[in-house]
This record gives C-alpha cells, structure tokens and sequence, in this order.
C-alpha cells in the first residue's frame, strides 16, 4: 500500500515539474507573434538556398584547384642536361602547387575553425570595417545588411565542405573516359564540362542535398549578427513576454517541419537513382 502511494505521488509530482515547466497558455500568448516565426522561416529557407548555391560554386572553383597540375617552379627541379633531380630543396619547390596549396588551406582552416566565430569575423570585420553595404530591406522585413554578410558567412563556410564532396565525387570518375575524350581531341576544359562533371554531380547530388538540410539547422546562428531567422523570431518573443520554452518548442517544430521532410524526400530520390545505376 505505502509503494502504491510512493508511486502515485511521484508520478504526480512529474505532471506538477512539466505544468511548470510547459504551460499551455504560454502558447496562447506567443500566438500573436506567429508573423514572426513565419518571417524567420522564410528567411530560413532563403539563407540556406543561397548558401548552397554559393558554396556550390566555391566548392566548384576549390576542387579545381586542388586537383590543378600548376606547377610554376616546374623548371627547378631539372638539371642541367634537363633530367628530374631526385632529392633536395629545388626538386621540392618544383613540385609546389599555389593553387592547391591556397585551396587546401583555405578549406583545413574554414573546416576547423566554429561557424559563429566566422560570422562573427565577416560581419564585423569585413562588412563591418572595410565593405559598407546598403542598408534596405526586401520582402518588406528582410534587412540586407545583416541577411548578406550572413549568407556570404554560411556559403563560404559550406564550400569548405563541398569542396571534399565534389572532390571525391570527380576523382570516383574512371579515369579511362578522361583518356578516351583526349582521344576524340577534347581539350581538358571540354572533357571536364561535358563527360566528368555530369557524372560527377550525379554522384555527389544527394550529399549536395544533405548539406541543405545541414545548414538549415546551422542557419540558426546567424541570428547572433541581427538575421531575422527563426532563432531571432524565438529572441524577440523571449523579450516581448518573458517566455523560453513555449518558443522553442515552437522553433523546434519548424526545423523539424523543414528538415525531416526533405531529409526523407532527398533518401527518396538517391533510392531512386541508385535503382537506375543498377539497371
């Protein structure tokens, strides 16, 4: 008898701890405020559309580079009758790579380095200090100055990470076609447009889309430089009543709400693909 007690005290007490943890009529008072969480969504989607795109390309330019044969100190490591010397300083400096030694560089030091302190460094530091941007809106709520130095922020950050994905997905090509279209007389710019990066891309899609769903949740910390995205939209209504958790529950429902769905959508169509390689 004294357990049963023991027992239902305890499970009251748990329903006590959650009605004061979790009120229902917060969320009647947050309602007003749903504009707002509409806004940031909309911003969401937004910064993380141009973020993939711009990474995608830098990520494009980044692979280039690293797998780039430019080799400007070529000359160094021959001797005088034109044969490679083997060891020492000059061979070492004829097989250096600017362009690869600047790509790498740049893509160990986005990759180790927190996301926030890079927002941080573009927003302050760059367009803060040496860029002075317009100062607009778009979208009627949407304020330039803040939404660009984050997306330039978030896109160099994903190109850093794409650079790999694109990286890997052109070297998985077989290199006989690279010879076969060198056969046909195709220039390396040829081949690389028209035979390796079709290919390519088709391979690396679905990681491509997975960064997607990546910086959307990633988006979130941009909210730390003024972006009006849905952690900015949890910030003001924190402000406005005095209340955390009801707004977080609701910002985590609309992360779920844009990522579970595309992150199911994306498995879709890689099923889909995969069953087209196998035929």
């Amino acid at each position: 008898m004294g357990k049963a007690l023991a027992k239902r005290f305890a499970h009251a007490k748990v329903r006590m701890d959650m009605d004061s943890f979790i009120k229902a009529e917060n969320f009647s008072k947050i309602s007003p405020y749903a504009s707002l969480f509409w806004q940031g969504m909309v911003v969401t989607v937004m910064l993380s559309l141009f973020t993939v795109a711009i990474g995608f390309v830098l990520a494009l330019i980044l692979s280039g580079m690293r797998m780039s044969h430019f080799y400007p100190f070529a000359f160094l490591g021959l001797d005088k009758e034109g044969h490679q010397r083997e060891k020492g300083f000059l061979p070492a400096i004829s097989r250096f790579n600017p362009l690869s030694f600047l790509a790498t560089a740049y893509v160990e030091i986005l990759r180790s380095t927190p996301v926030i302190v890079q927002v941080a460094i573009i927003y302050y530091g760059v367009f803060g200090s040496l860029i002075t941007l317009p100062s607009f809106t778009f979208f009627g709520f949407i304020k330039f100055e803040r939404f660009f130095p984050g997306v330039v922020a978030l896109g160099m950050n994903s190109g850093a990470y794409l650079c790999e994905i694109m990286r890997s997905g052109i070297q998985s090509i077989d290199g006989g076609q690279t010879e076969a279209a060198r056969s046909l007389g195709m220039s390396q710019m040829q081949n690389m447009r028209y035979i390796i990066l079709p290919q390519a891309i088709k391979n690396i899609l679905p990681a491509i889309a997975n960064e997607f769903v990546v910086i959307i949740k990633e988006s979130a910390i941009t909210y730390t430089i003024g972006v009006q995205d849905i952690m900015s939209a949890v910030n003001a209504v924190r402000g406005a009543t005095f209340i955390i958790i009801e707004p977080l529950l609701v910002a985590t429902a609309i992360y779920f709400c844009l990522c579970f769905p595309t992150s199911k959508l994306i498995a879709y169509f890689e099923r889909r693909m995969s069953r087209g390689d196998r035929r």
